[in-house]
């Protein structure tokens, strides 16, 4: 057998064993991209999916608000999927189309130290959102579907499902913030974990300023 036709054959079977699997695995993340089932038949969480993931999850799970973290990038385009990247379709559109409500939530900045009785404004957005019947099931995601997910994972853990800190940060970690990144060192961890007290629910003061 000549070499050059060695040297070919050779490549063929070098893509068939790494190059396909390789692609395979691409495509099925980019459809799928940290899906979670956090409490089955209402609440879901992931990244970012493409188009296709997005009305499959929908669909699936029977969602109906699809909940945004992401502030800087309040309305995604999303690609159709893997393979056709050029088509794309904002978030909100896809939602729309598939019967499902689409709510963004802003993580505005935060200062370590906190006003007394004061903490911040997103998680009183979340849960007047998700004290809200109608609302569920949900799908909360961001870009990673770790950091801001997370959090606010482990605070419908903890204000409706009765989990204490302790086991909602261990999920937390778990599910990817890791261990090294959630400690109270982090100012996001220690105002939207550490702090939180369930229950409690926004008041405006006299100065029309938002208080738990």
């Amino acid at each position: 057998m000549p070499g050059f036709l060695r040297w070919c054959l050779g490549l063929i079977a070098a893509f068939c064993v790494v190059g396909l699997p390789a692609i395979y695995y691409r495509a099925h993340f980019e459809t799928t991209k940290r899906f979670h089932v956090v409490t089955p038949g209402r609440f879901y969480r992931s990244a970012i999916l493409d188009a296709d993931g997005l009305r499959k999850v929908i669909r699936t799970h029977g969602i109906k608000t699809v909940i945004n973290l992401m502030h800087e990038n309040p309305d995604p385009q999303l690609p159709n999927n893997f393979f056709d990247r050029w088509t794309k379709t904002p978030e909100s559109v896809v939602c729309r189309e598939e019967g499902a409500d689409f709510k963004l939530l802003t993580f505005d900045p935060f200062p370590r130290e906190m006003p007394e009785g004061t903490r911040p404004r997103v998680i009183d957005d979340y849960l007047e959102l998700l004290d809200k019947p109608e609302v569920y099931p949900v799908l909360i995601h961001c870009a990673a579907g770790l950091h801001r997910t997370g959090e606010l994972t482990a605070i419908y853990r903890m204000e409706y499902e009765g989990w204490s800190k302790g086991a909602a940060v261990r999920e937390l970690k778990a599910a990817g913030f890791g261990d090294c990144a959630c400690t109270t060192a982090d100012d996001m961890i220690y105002n939207m974990i550490e702090k939180y007290q369930p229950g409690q629910r926004r008041k405006a003061d006299s100065k029309g300023e938002s208080r738990p």
